[in-house]
């Protein structure tokens, strides 16, 4: 499972969660019904790298309510997790079957879908994912289609998803830096520079890649004291990186 897509666990998990509460539909209780219990432990060992035991729990979940999605839904992302994408896509799409509509199901499984190359099928659920309007984090899907869209090669497509996302959350980390990387790749070092330093301002972690970039950034637009710092920045902090090495090489090369 890559990182840059599973960037929003928690908080899709915190808001998943506090959906299953409010399901219309279902029994009150003094307490949370034994099914949505479990699931809360599944995602805690989930979230702490408990594997075995948050499985255990999640299909305890499952036996208890076998109609109970988020349930269904974990389960899939734990099973994406582990490498079982047979597995991982019968209960996505189970959660599917139960709450068709539900934005968080629909961007899980646009994700999975985007891991597995299904890059078309992948943007028909985060599109269906965005057009929901109460849906709590927007930007979270929308930054997610940007790199699935990144990946298959549309950028014009990919940038028109991250600014979506930065409008609706203009200091989300994950959707700056791949503006970064888009601005950069185009040539357009003013934005880039923008950029940068929006991502700095949210304290986002400056890694060689991003270091690198703002390096080559400053060089071309001539700010020799910017240019310094940050490649001093990239020597300090990982000296053994690759990107440390490029550097070391283009500066002896000019």
């Amino acid at each position: 499972m890559k990182a840059a897509v599973r960037f929003a666990l928690l908080a899709l998990v915190a808001s998943l969660l506090a959906a299953c509460s409010s399901a219309p539909g279902r029994p009150q209780h003094k307490g949370p019904p034994p099914a949505e219990a479990n699931t809360q432990l599944g995602v805690e060992y989930l979230r702490k790298g408990m594997n075995e035991s948050a499985l255990e729990k999640l299909k305890k979940a499952v036996r208890q309510d076998s109609r109970y999605a988020p349930a269904h839904d974990v389960l899939g992302l734990l099973y994406e997790q582990l490498g079982e994408t047979a597995k991982a896509e019968k209960e996505y799409r189970r959660a599917l079957s139960l709450e068709p509509d539900n934005p968080d199901f629909l961007n899980h499984y646009g994700q999975f879908l985007c891991t597995q190359g299904k890059l078309k099928k992948a943007d028909d659920y985060f599109r269906k994912a965005l057009k929901d309007p109460v849906y709590g984090y927007p930007w979270l899907v929308a930054t997610n289609a940007g790199i699935c869209a990144h990946k298959g090669g549309d950028v014009e497509k990919a940038e028109q998803y991250f600014r979506q996302a930065l409008k609706q959350n203009p200091g989300f980390q994950p959707a700056l830096r791949e503006m970064i990387r888009i601005s950069f790749a185009r040539g357009n070092y003013l934005a880039t520079r923008a950029y940068i330093q929006r991502y700095e301002a949210q304290k986002g972690t400056m890694t060689p890649e991003l270091l690198w970039i703002a390096v080559r950034a400053e060089h071309e637009l001539g700010d020799r004291n910017a240019e310094s710092s940050y490649a001093l920045l990239l020597k300090n902090r990982y000296p053994t990186s690759t990107e440390a090495a490029e550097l070391a090489k283009w500066e002896h090369e000019r």
